[in-house]
């Protein structure tokens, strides 16, 4: 279950809240029947808590959302990108762990 902290990210909204994004952003790619995306969840909701103010953390569901995962290669879920100034500069495929998340996003501050 998401937690406030955590945004929701759309087609529409991907140029402003990811690619103009002033500081670094993690994009959780997901869908409602993806067990290990659900197993994934409490972790995305955490990062969310520990980088408010610092980073976007967010999620995107594939099912609703097809443009962006298509445009960007996601062939497998759970695939978390990390992006900075408007590029990936890092894609993580399946779980990892939260220490692999923060350290993503702290490379990209």
């Amino acid at each position: 279950m998401a937690n406030d902290a955590v945004m929701t990210f759309t087609d529409d909204s991907w140029d402003q809240d990811v690619l103009q994004s002033d500081v670094p952003v993690l994009v959780d790619f997901w869908a409602e029947w993806c067990q290990p995306c659900k197993m994934l969840g409490p972790t995305i909701d955490e990062l969310a808590i520990d980088y408010d103010g610092k980073a976007k953390v967010g999620k995107m569901n594939i099912d609703d959302y097809k443009q962006i995962p298509v445009s960007l290669g996601v062939m497998s879920i759970p695939t978390v990108m990390v992006f900075k100034g408007g590029q990936m500069v890092k894609n993580m495929v399946g779980i990892n762990s939260k220490q692999a998340y923060s350290e993503a996003l702290d490379a990209a501050m």
